[in-house]
């Protein structure tokens, strides 16, 4: 079983990266992009069978270790 754990800033966090990734796109000539969230995707490939406990165990690790939850949001997804 996989999880996908998708991280990014909360709303209201300043992101130079993606400001910097807007900033670029325009000077390749892709004009119209009016602003650019950048974040992170993390897949884990789990021994759980039961999607539920892994969300759960997935979400702990999330809180422990994978996001900085003082700026930043995530979501979980098994597959």
């Amino acid at each position: 079983m996989k999880a996908r754990v998708t991280i990014m800033l909360k709303d209201g966090v300043l992101d130079p990266q993606g400001e910097a990734i807007r900033h670029a796109l325009g000077g390749l000539g892709h004009q119209g992009v009016a602003g650019v969230r950048q974040g992170k995707l993390i897949e884990l490939d789990l021994e759980s069978t039961d999607p539920e406990t892994a969300k759960v165990e997935v979400a702990r690790m999330c809180e422990g270790l994978l996001a900085n939850t003082v700026i930043e949001k995530y979501s979980v997804e098994i597959v």
